[in-house]
C-alpha cells in the first residue's frame, strides 16, 4: 500500500467517529503528520495500548484495565444504590460532578422495538441480578429524557417494583436556563416536579 493510500485510509477511518466529518479529518491527519513526533507517534503508540488493554467492566459494563473497574473495587463507593445509565459517557458525565457516591450501572442503550433490542441485548438482566445479589436499596434511573430512554425506565422500575426504593433524576428548567427558550415539554416537566421553597 503507498503513502498516499495509508494516509487516505487513516482519512477514511477518522471521518467514522463522532464529531468528525471528511473534512475535519482530513485536517487532523495532516495536523498530525505535521507534528508526527509529537502526536502522531504517540497517538499510535497510546491507541495500540488502550486497544490491547482496556476492558468492559464485568460488574458494572464500565470500562478500565482490570476485570473489574475503579469505581467497583473503591471501598469509600456506597454499596447500597446503583446509578443506572445508557452508557460510559453517562457515567463519566455523572462522575464529573462528584455528587454521586455510589456505584453504577451501564446498560449499553435503550430498550427500542424499531431497533429489535430488547432486555437481552441490554445489560437489564445483569442489573437485576446485581440487585438481588448485592443488597441494593435504591436504584436510581439516571436515563435521557427520550421516549426510548423512558421506555427503558418505566421497563426497569416495572421489573424491580416492591424490591428496592426507585427514583430518577429531577427534570425541568436548567440552571441559567430562560423560560421563554424552553420546550414545552421541559416546562411542563419542571411545573409537574415543583418544590416548596
Amino acid at each position: 500500500m503507498s503513502a498516499s493510500r495509508d494516509i487516505d485510509a487513516l482519512i477514511d477511518m477518522m471521518a467514522r467517529l463522532p464529531g468528525l466529518g471528511p473534512r475535519s479529518a482530513r485536517r487532523a491527519v495532516l495536523h498530525m503528520i505535521r507534528k508526527k513526533e509529537l502526536l502522531l507517534t504517540p497517538l499510535a503508540d497510546l491507541m495500540h495500548h488502550v486497544a490491547v488493554n482496556v476492558r468492559e467492566c464485568e460488574r458494572c459494563g464500565n470500562i478500565g484495565s482490570d476485570r473489574l473497574c475503579d469505581i467497583c473495587t473503591s471501598e469509600k463507593r456506597s454499596t447500597g444504590e446503583i446509578c443506572v445509565v445508557e452508557d460510559v459517557a453517562d457515567l463519566w458525565a455523572m462522575e464529573r460532578t462528584a455528587v454521586f457516591r455510589g456505584r453504577y450501572h451501564v446498560l449499553g442503550g435503550t430498550l427500542s422495538a424499531l431497533d429489535a433490542v430488547g432486555p437481552e441485548e441490554l445489560r437489564i438482566p445483569k442489573l437485576m441480578a446485581r440487585v438481588a445479589e448485592e443488597g441494593i436499596r435504591e436504584v436510581i434511573l439516571a436515563l435521557n429524557a427520550t421516549v426510548d430512554g423512558q421506555t427503558t425506565a418505566h421497563y426497569i422500575a416495572d421489573q424491580l417494583e416492591g424490591q428496592v426504593r426507585l427514583t430518577s433524576l429531577a427534570q425541568g428548567v436548567p440552571i441559567g436556563g430562560e423560560l421563554d427558550y424552553l420546550d414545552d415539554g421541559t416546562i411542563s416537566a419542571a411545573l409537574r416536579a415543583r418544590k416548596d421553597i
